[in-house]
């Protein structure tokens, strides 16, 4: 247990450029509190002790703003940075030394059963105000920038940015995009009275055939 203390800390010292002694990180640092209470809340929660599991993990969302499900299964030296606002859900896994900043959500869609929370790979970086929702998988060594939304599989070695996210860079090189054509796009409600134009249609076609073969 001291020993995974000990990498925790030291993991936060090689991260964050601000981080000036153990005592320092190991008193006032959310993030490695957070973590710390989740390992216990995991404990219980693999033991059965489910109540026990979600008591020690809403006090420690209480203390750090932190709020990790004590289901979640995380790896070795992940390094919570700021983390106000940071949500993990309980199907949500996560590799080794792992970063993650302020209010990032690994959350679901509301649309899957069982598996229903994202698989982050090793080496990720999450950068704030990110949300990756789904049984999706991200990618070792992958970054997602800022704000993005991810909702589909991060390859690894990969640079994800926008809303919803998409591939910018891979294995180092910049990854090629269409020019986006800021005339000729879509009208959403357009496309919908299009699409119940011709349902309409298909509707009068289906009654005048049935009407003919009554003749």
């Amino acid at each position: 247990m001291f020993d995974v203390l000990k990498e925790d800390i030291q993991a936060i010292k090689d991260r964050d450029p601000a981080a000036r002694n153990s005592l320092e990180i190991f008193l006032l640092y959310p993030g490695l509190k957070a973590i710390r209470m989740y390992r216990r809340a995991h404990k219980a929660f693999l033991k059965g002790h489910f109540f026990r599991a979600r008591l020690i993990s809403q006090r420690a969302a209480r203390k750090t703003g932190i709020e990790i499900h004590p289901g979640a299964t995380i790896g070795r030296r992940l390094v919570i940075d700021h983390g106000t606002g940071i949500v993990i859900g309980e199907t949500a896994e996560i590799g080794d030394d792992v970063l993650i900043y302020q209010g990032v959500t690994l959350g679901g869609t509301g649309k899957d059963e069982g598996k229903r929370h994202p698989t982050i790979g090793n080496n990720v970086m999450i950068s704030a105000g990110a949300k990756v929702l789904g049984p999706i998988k991200v990618g070792d060594n992958a970054r997602i920038a800022a704000g993005a939304v991810v909702l589909k599989e991060v390859p690894a070695n990969s640079t994800v940015v926008g809303v919803p996210a998409k591939v910018v860079r891979q294995n180092g090189k910049k990854v090629e995009r269409k020019p986006l054509d800021q005339i000729h796009i879509s009208d959403p409600t357009e496309q919908e009275i299009n699409a119940l134009k011709n349902e309409i249609n298909s509707l009068k076609a289906q009654i005048n055939k049935k009407g003919e073969d009554k003749k």
